[in-house]
C-alpha cells in the first residue's frame, strides 16, 4: 500500500511539473522547439543544466524571489534600446547597453505577432522594449518588433521576441540559460545558443 501511494505521488508530481513547464504554451498553439530558430550547438542542454541555471518551473522561479531590480529597467522605461555582443563561456551572445543578457523563449513562434510569454511569465521574463529600432553593435540578426499586451514595442531578432531574466542582476550573467529547457541566450547572428555557458 505504501508503494502504491508513493507511485501515485510520483506520478502526480511529474504531471504537475509538466503542467508548469507549459509557461505560455496555451497561446499561439506553438509546440516546444518546432518553430524556434536554428540552434548553433544542437540540443545539448540537459536537466542538470536547467537545474543549475535556477530552474524550478518554466518561469525559472526556483521557489525564491528576486529583489525585482535588474538591468531591464532602462529598456522598459522607453526610448531606444542598444544591443551589442559580449563573450560568455566562449560564446558571443547578445546583451543590452548595460551588459544585461537577452533570451529567446522556445515556445514563441518565429514570425508570430504576439509573445507566448504571458501572465506570471512576463514578471520573471520581462520583454526587451524599445520605442524605436534598437542601435546595434556587432549584431547581424534581423531586428523587428511585436506589440506587447500594453501596446509597447517588444524587440524581435530574426522574428523571435527577446526577453530579460529577472534573476540576472549584473552584466554578463546568464542565470536564465536553459531554464526549464525553454529559455536560451541569443548569438550575434540571432541563433539560439543551447549549450552550457559556464
Amino acid at each position: 500500500m505504501n508503494k502504491r501511494a508513493a507511485l501515485v505521488l510520483a506520478a502526480f508530481s511529474a504531471a504537475s511539473s509538466l503542467a508548469l513547464a507549459g509557461c505560455g504554451g496555451g497561446s499561439g498553439g506553438s509546440s516546444s522547439g518546432s518553430s524556434s530558430p536554428a540552434s548553433s550547438s544542437g540540443a545539448s542542454s540537459s536537466a542538470a543544466s536547467s537545474s543549475a541555471a535556477g530552474g524550478g518551473d518554466a518561469y525559472g522561479s526556483g521557489g525564491s524571489s528576486s529583489s525585482g531590480s535588474s538591468g531591464s529597467a532602462s529598456a522598459q522605461a522607453g526610448g531606444g534600446a542598444e544591443l551589442k555582443t559580449t563573450t560568455v563561456g566562449g560564446q558571443k551572445i547578445i546583451v543590452d547597453e548595460k551588459g544585461m543578457t537577452v533570451y529567446y523563449y522556445t515556445r514563441d513562434s518565429k514570425g508570430a505577432t504576439v509573445s507566448a510569454c504571458t501572465g506570471g511569465c512576463i514578471a520573471l521574463w520581462p520583454p526587451v522594449i524599445s520605442s524605436e529600432s534598437p542601435k546595434l553593435d556587432g549584431i547581424t540578426a534581423t531586428v523587428g518588433s511585436i506589440k506587447t499586451p500594453d501596446g509597447k514595442n517588444q524587440v524581435t531578432l530574426n522574428g523571435m521576441p527577446i526577453y530579460y531574466y529577472q534573476k540576472d542582476t549584473g552584466p554578463g550573467q546568464v542565470n536564465g540559460q536553459a531554464v526549464a529547457g525553454v529559455w536560451y541566450v541569443v548569438g550575434a547572428d540571432g541563433t539560439m545558443i543551447t549549450s552550457a555557458l559556464k
